[in-house]
């Protein structure tokens, strides 16, 4: 083999990198020969006990399987560069590409080889990426001894413990704020200080405080219609259903406005604005980036009064409870047409408590979601570790003690 490789080296002029004693290139066929999956026909989805691996993971048990694990699989059609162990015998879905004859080599250690590679370089598809198994056969790898595999999938399992581990913990703390926003923001918890009665009325959709008021949004809020008139250079917001409102340009990374904004309206610091078509998906965001921004003219833009504390009237309405509301409005009546206009939206009902309990609450549900994004950016980190570590383990840039 290095006979081979200088060879290669002086016919090509290429600078190869160089292999650690014991280690063998080899094409992916000869290590880790990948199959296509098996249809799964719709009166056979039954649960069971065996999994059944889609492209994006294992989504349901069938009562029979089709090949013996333990397995690799990797998404064919559809979502592609997931890598899935399965150590149990499975079913393996016509969107995946999956491997069980390993000769002779570690599985585990194949997860992670595959874990390495990058599958959009292979992606044949257009609209749905796809990969074709006879383009990913011919990929050189690079295959240490047995024993040296063993020792790089130990350290790598420990980033992919702290991992799930971490994942785990930010899923529970998830649950767990969405819990506290349904009892905070209905009055079901509260704070001990502004408890001035046990007492709740009943409203359209559910009991709220005896000491809370429950008025419609047009008594708290006015709609604001301020055109960008003078063709000012302000950047163009795009509302989203999970992060509210965004740049476009930076979150979709292209040019999706018109080029002539004069007609846009202008939307400032803790102003509300809302996709007027799309409010049925919880497409309604706050302001608190920027100074100001542009929106597309069939947004519409409103502002709170006095009494009212922007982000926690924000945190109500990104509940499923109000998407839910807006939902029911938009399709409630023939002449809105797929739409809810400030006139039909402002008629929609708030529970509203003090001034002080609404920013408390606020800040309650703040902190869930500080120490959500912390999770976050440490699972990030141990991702990126995981990826550099692996990166150089596979390649024999590190070497372990076997």
């Amino acid at each position: 083999m290095r006979k081979y490789l200088k060879k290669l080296r002086m016919n090509r002029k290429i600078k190869l990198p160089k292999l650690p004693n014991n280690w063998e290139i080899k094409k992916l066929s000869e290590v880790c020969p990948l199959q296509r999956g098996f249809d799964l026909p719709q009166n056979k989805i039954v649960r069971g006990e065996f999994p059944v691996v889609y492209s994006n993971g294992i989504l349901n048990f069938h009562s029979e399987y089709k090949v013996k694990g333990p397995g690799v699989v990797t998404g064919r059609s559809g979502t592609i560069g997931k890598i899935i162990f399965v150590e149990e015998d499975f079913w393996p879905h016509n969107t995946t590409l999956w491997v069980t004859n390993f000769f002779g080599n570690f599985p585990k250690f194949i997860y992670y080889l595959l874990q390495s590679l990058n599958f959009e370089k292979y992606n044949s598809g257009t609209s749905v990426p796809t990969l074709n198994r006879n383009d990913l056969h011919p990929v050189e790898v690079t295959i240490p001894p047995f024993p040296e595999q063993q020792i790089i999938v130990q350290i790598l399992s420990i980033w992919d413990k702290a991992i799930e581990k971490t994942v785990t913990l930010i899923n529970s703390k998830v649950k767990l704020k969405k819990t506290l926003m349904q009892q905070l923001l209905t009055g079901k918890l509260r704070f001990k200080e502004f408890v001035k009665s046990t007492k709740r009325v009943e409203t359209r959709y559910g009991k709220i405080p005896f000491d809370w008021k429950y008025p419609r949004i047009e008594d708290i809020a006015d709609e604001v219609s301020d055109r960008n008139i003078n063709g000012r250079n302000i950047p163009v917001l795009s509302c989203t259903k999970y992060e509210g409102l965004v740049n476009s340009l930076l979150y979709f990374g292209k040019r999706i406005f018109s080029k002539d904004t004069s007609n846009y309206k202008i939307v400032r610091r803790d102003q509300f604005a809302y996709a007027t078509n799309h409010i049925e998906e919880g497409s309604i965001g706050l302001l608190n980036l920027l100074d100001e921004g542009l929106v597309s003219p069939m947004y519409t833009v409103f502002k709170t009064k006095a009494n009212v504390y922007a982000p926690f009237l924000y945190k109500v309405f990104k509940t499923e409870l109000y998407r839910h509301i807006f939902e029911v409005n938009t399709s409630g009546s023939i002449d809105r047409r797929g739409s809810l206009r400030w006139k039909h939206f402002s008629q929609i009902h708030i529970p509203l408590p003090s001034i002080e309990e609404q920013k408390k609450i606020s800040a309650c549900i703040d902190t869930c979601d500080r120490g959500i994004k912390l999770l976050q950016q440490l699972a990030d980190a141990l991702k990126t570790q995981k990826k550099g570590l692996m990166q150089k383990l596979l390649t024999g840039k590190i070497r372990v003690k076997v």
